[in-house]
């Protein structure tokens, strides 16, 4: 299952914090998909996933919005 957070709009941290809240809101293995266009958000959603241990899935950007997977550890 993949769940959804729409982060459009929001400057950095509020895409990340909020990413942090929803993805302990999900069981273990399922995908949070982030689509934020913050232009630091592929690289401060990878660091967020370093510091957490959550494998970064991948991370896409296409007409200003990048569209950022991330799985809940296990």
């Amino acid at each position: 299952m993949t769940v959804l957070l729409d982060a459009q709009g929001l400057m950095c941290p509020l895409p990340v914090l909020r990413a942090r809240k929803k993805i302990s809101e999900i069981a273990p293995g399922e995908l949070l998909t982030v689509l934020a266009t913050d232009p630091a958000a592929l690289r401060d959603f990878q660091a967020f996933c370093e510091q957490t241990g959550h494998p970064f899935v991948s991370g896409v950007e296409a007409d200003g919005v990048y569209t950022i997977v991330l799985q809940r550890k296990s």
